[in-house]
């Protein structure tokens, strides 16, 4: 049988958390890496949610991570840890991955991403766009049992700097997030 492929765009990047034999970089094509979906168990609290990344649709847009290739004998339990961190992500859809060296050809077909809608009936926590600064502060202020939100902002910029991926949304926020910490620091 052949292996499942998954595709991380967040946290998965730096900690996948389950047994691969094989890790590829790539981009998946028409999606941008967005802050728009709540964290209410990892990154923040039902009462004051974090920010965590989903993708969004836009044509033309790419957005980079990295796939993992999950062995047959290893497929269970990795979906079985898989649907319990990515539980507030409503959707799995099937997407093709290209590398710098496969641009034009899939590199891999048939990714799986887990995706965050926009539909509150399925997803209850999609807290979907807002300006710059009020993300930067609900990031700087919510913290959840994987700690605080700003953290994973600074992992995910991290981990991208390492692929050599500059993600402007993510710089921004980043940026904006130390300036608020900053600001409020000084206090």
């Amino acid at each position: 049988m052949s292996p499942i492929w998954v595709f991380g765009y967040g946290s998965l990047i730096w900690n996948p958390g389950f047994a691969y034999d094989a890790r590829v970089v790539g981009f998946v094509r028409d999606y941008r890496r967005v802050f728009y979906q709540g964290s209410t168990d990892h990154r923040g609290t039902p009462q004051f949610p974090g920010r965590t990344v989903t993708l969004e649709h836009q044509p033309g847009a790419t957005c980079w991570g990295v796939a993992y290739s999950i062995k047959e004998e290893d497929k269970e339990i990795a979906m079985e840890y898989l649907e319990v961190r990515e539980k507030q992500y409503d959707e799995k859809v099937y997407l093709d991955l290209y590398t710098d060296s496969s641009p034009k050809v899939p590199a891999v077909e048939n990714v799986m991403v887990y995706f965050a809608t926009a539909n509150k009936e399925t997803n209850e926590n999609y807290l979907g766009p807002a300006p710059l600064d009020e993300m930067a502060r609900q990031i700087c202020l919510a913290q959840g049992p994987s700690g605080p939100n700003r953290e994973y902002v600074f992992k995910l910029e991290d981990a991208l700097n390492k692929l050599g991926v500059v993600d402007q949304h993510v710089q921004e926020l980043a940026n904006a997030v130390r300036e608020y910490s900053d600001t409020e620091l000084s206090k």
